[in-house]
């Protein structure tokens, strides 16, 4: 599955068991070394960076954090957790509500790939013993819950609930840029009886407002920035539109419609779709989303993946999704993506699984790109403008 960070969690018995760890040269690293990382990470993107800074405006009060744009299919910051701080690289996700990095005691070969936290190491940790199970779209973790105190862009946020793995099954995690998730949605999203992070951070009275906001970059590695506490309007064009969250679970919205040359070809009597920052590509139902390939001449591959004549690129249509009475435009210079050696490929993925909720949409990175985005837990709304 190529979509990453949206549909859930589920707690599950598991049994905590501790696993020495010795630490073995990373697979990115081995790939790289054989000139193979960009070309595997360009066909198998991230649906869910590394000069990392953090900073707080004292006049307006927004924390900024930076993020590496990795090949335009994820973005990742960093945080610290312990005392002495410990350093993970993080996916800001708003499809999910937890916080979880690799434990020293994870069995795993994704584990051996990352840096795992060491909880002897740390004279704030709390362990809970509680075990968990959480599940994405494309991978999942089991582990335990602990408590510690968790440090990024300026912020420090005491006795914070967090996952600690003991597995991470498959390839996917095996190969990811990031060591965790830090999830960004709502409570009701969480794992029981646990505080997300942003709620924490909210109670505890380190922000000025309830609410955050998201910058991606286009290509380049460097200019992504998640903020927190108030909005930089210089990351924007215009008025945010502001839309109704239509259910506090997920960060999800009505759209009106989805059309190409004025012509309506989805959601034509409505949809729900999801704002999510933890997943790279555009998702929708199934027969949509063929259509959408037919329409663009996307061809699949023996991969399974749909591939587009680079050279097409300035000859298809924009296509429109209308949020709230207002036209949100994809040009294809978003919704195709460039790999190596003139191949493209389409930015569109079909939902699949029992994790997806077939007549929904995920509004990934690639419209995320476009629109700089305002999540206001303050009064349950989404801002949309075009990002500068």
């Amino acid at each position: 599955m190529k979509w990453f960070g949206v549909l859930g969690l589920v707690a599950l018995s598991e049994c905590l068991v501790t696993i020495p760890l010795t630490r073995i040269k990373s697979m990115r690293e081995n790939l790289r070394e054989k000139d193979e990382l960009k070309d595997y990470l360009e066909k198998h993107p991230y649906n869910l960076a590394y000069k990392f800074v953090e900073s707080v405006d004292p006049d307006t009060g927004v924390y900024y954090e930076s993020m590496r744009n990795y090949l335009d299919l994820a973005y990742v910051g960093t945080i610290r957790i312990g005392t002495p701080p410990q350093e993970f690289k993080v996916i800001f996700d708003t499809g999910s509500s937890d916080l979880w990095v690799p434990s020293i005691y994870c069995s795993s070969p994704a584990c051996a790939n990352h840096n795992v936290f060491n909880p002897l190491l740390s004279t704030t940790f709390r362990v809970s013993g509680r075990p968990i199970h959480l599940q994405y779209g494309s991978g999942t973790m089991s582990g335990f819950l602990a408590y510690d105190t968790i440090r990024f862009e300026g912020l420090v946020d005491e006795s914070q609930a967090f996952g600690l793995s003991l597995r991470e099954p498959g390839k996917f995690m095996e190969y990811a840029v990031f060591d965790g998730i830090l999830g960004l949605a709502y409570p009701s999203l969480s794992l029981q009886g646990t505080i997300p992070i942003f709620d924490n951070l909210w109670k505890q009275g380190l922000i000025a407002q309830e609410l955050f906001a998201f910058y991606l970059s286009k290509k380049e590695e460097e200019g992504s920035v998640v903020m927190f506490g108030d909005v930089d309007h210089s990351y924007y064009r215009g008025d945010l539109n502001w839309v109704p969250v239509s259910k506090p679970f997920y960060w999800q919205l009505s759209m009106d419609s989805i059309s190409v040359n004025g012509a309506v070809i989805a959601c034509s009597g409505g949809c729900e779709a999801i704002i999510d920052t933890g997943t790279s590509l555009l998702i929708g139902p199934s027969s949509v989303v063929l259509n959408i390939q037919k329409i663009i001449n996307a061809k699949r591959s023996y991969s399974g993946e749909y591939m587009i004549d680079c050279s097409t690129i300035n000859t298809l249509p924009d296509i429109v999704f209308a949020i709230n009475g207002v036209n949100y435009p994809v040009p294809a210079s978003a919704y195709i993506r460039e790999g190596q050696e003139g191949t493209c490929y389409s930015n569109f993925d079909e939902g699949r699984g029992g994790l997806f909720v077939s007549d929904s949409w995920i509004l990934g990175d690639v419209f995320l790109r476009l629109y700089f985005t305002v999540f206001n837990r303050g009064n349950d709304t989404i801002g949309l403008a075009p990002a500068v």
